[in-house]
């Protein structure tokens, strides 16, 4: 998965060098963002969202009853103390 991340990112690094340039910087930049970090972020959020949900699942299995909600907190004895 990484090793087309990277060759994505020298493609479309060329093309945004050939048109800073040829053309103007800001061509050059716009084409980078354009055609590469864009494109490539949301590839890599598709690709790692199996990862993802298997990363959650495994910590809601380690989780107590209740926790996700907030329901589940030790007592401790500043619940208890009084303050006047």
């Amino acid at each position: 998965m990484y090793i087309v991340a990277i060759g994505w990112m020298f493609v479309v690094g060329c093309m945004a060098a050939v048109e800073a340039t040829t053309s103007s910087l800001v061509g050059g930049i716009v084409t980078f963002f354009i055609y590469g970090i864009l494109p490539l972020a949301l590839f890599l959020w598709l690709v790692g969202t199996p990862q993802r949900h298997r990363n959650r699942m495994r910590g809601d299995a380690k989780r107590p009853v209740g926790a996700s909600f907030g329901a589940v907190r030790p007592e401790t004895e500043d619940d208890h103390r009084d303050d006047h």
